[in-house]
């Protein structure tokens, strides 16, 4: 099922939200290389993820706020502005990850983020969820506050911990919410662990890919990061970037609207973007988690069990897309959409690859629509009274 948030009939080669064909291959790649800073600090983020921050430019960090979570990174915490949410498990390691709350009774939801994104991509949409759900927001290894220690920063290393941060936390059936790699992430485990996930929720996901017209910043990008001499050089370059220029550049491929994602949000992006910036290894394990998620939708063994595990789900699935998503193009989520007619797909016209980011009030609103309609059968077995679940 396919609706619209606008309740316009999906896009057409002719409506405003159609990507005109890019230059030639060479002159994409020629203009990447010569594009210089921008494109650099995008390596760093935005080539397939909802980015180490999707902020404009913000001079100061958030407001200090008590109630840190202990852990390590407390103060890093308290100066995100989400200390009173800041919680830790132990999952061979230290794993950072925002509570944000909830009705007592209210489903749980894992919200996982995308490539060198970070809990902080739900803080937006938070609020607006945590009036119906309990609403949890991991930090993935080698993202955030989350050292990888040893654990791997590879789409199945990723995997395995979000697995177990589900046995562990939660504890029980879960509703997943993933944007970008997160959506892929999410995909997997659910189909790998149909009892452990009730419903998922799709936010412009990395899919398997379709023939689409390619962005052609965008795509000759993706070529740069995964190369291996060219991808390791840019990255390093990007320590050389202070984190407002980072995240000012890292915008413009993720929104549509910049003004649209609120101000505070933006800065407790800039804040984790600082910290990032600031830890040994980061530029090398953001590195490792895009060559194994490249793999994944590229290489053709990795792409078949990807598209069988997305296959074999038997849950309800929303999926919400941005039309203008220069990362994913909206053609990847139709022909998803087509593909399994049990879904329930929604459009989002004027909106980007971070939607939870860029729209919170339109996204949260299609998700709740959601759980009292197509995706009611999730929220059951996903509340703490659901038979065999602890309360």
């Amino acid at each position: 099922m396919i609706a619209d948030r606008s309740g316009v009939p999906p896009m057409t080669s002719g409506s405003p939200d159609h990507q005109a064909r890019p230059p030639s291959a060479v002159r994409a790649v020629h203009g990447l290389l010569g594009r210089g800073r921008d494109l650099v600090a995008g390596l760093g983020a935005a080539a397939v993820g909802s980015g180490v921050a999707s902020a404009r430019r913000v001079t100061g960090a958030a407001e200090d706020r008590p109630g840190a979570g202990s852990g390590p990174g407390g103060d890093d915490v308290r100066a995100l502005g989400v200390g009173t949410h800041s919680r830790w498990a132990e999952l061979d390691g230290p794993v950072h990850y925002l509570d944000f709350g909830g009705p007592a009774g209210g489903p749980a939801v894992v919200c996982v983020h995308g490539l060198a994104g970070s809990a902080v991509n739900w803080s937006a949409i938070a609020p607006l969820l945590a009036g119906t759900c309990r609403l949890l927001a991991v930090d993935l290894p080698g993202h955030g506050l989350t050292r990888s220690q040893g654990r791997g920063t590879g789409v199945p290393a990723m995997h395995a911990l979000l697995h177990r941060f589900i046995e562990a936390v939660p504890a029980g059936p879960v509703i997943l919410a993933g944007n970008s790699m997160g959506g892929m992430i999410s995909l997997l485990e659910a189909g790998a662990a149909p009892a452990a996930v009730a419903g998922v929720v799709l936010i412009d996901p990395v899919l398997p890919l379709v023939p689409a017209i390619p962005d052609h910043v965008v795509t000759p990008m993706l070529a740069a990061y995964a190369a291996p001499v060219l991808g390791p050089l840019l990255m390093r370059h990007r320590r050389r970037l202070s984190p407002e220029d980072l995240v000012d550049s890292i915008l413009s491929l993720c929104c549509v609207d910049t003004s649209r994602v609120p101000a505070g949000v933006l800065a407790q992006h800039v804040t984790v973007a600082r910290q990032a910036l600031s830890l040994p290894r980061t530029e090398q394990e953001i590195s490792a988690s895009a060559r194994s998620m490249i793999s994944i939708f590229t290489g053709d063994l990795a792409s078949r069990a990807y598209r069988r595990a997305i296959g074999s789900l038997t849950c309800p699935v929303l999926l919400l897309h941005g039309r203008r998503d220069r990362l994913v193009p909206i053609a990847v989520a139709r022909a998803a959409a087509r593909a399994h007619p049990a879904w329930t797909m929604i459009e989002m016209p004027g909106v980007g690859h971070v939607p939870q980011l860029e729209a919170p009030d339109d996204t949260a609103s299609a998700i709740i629509g959601w759980l009292g309609t197509a995706g009611q059968t999730a929220t059951q077995p996903a509340s703490p009274a659901s038979p065999g679940r602890p309360a």
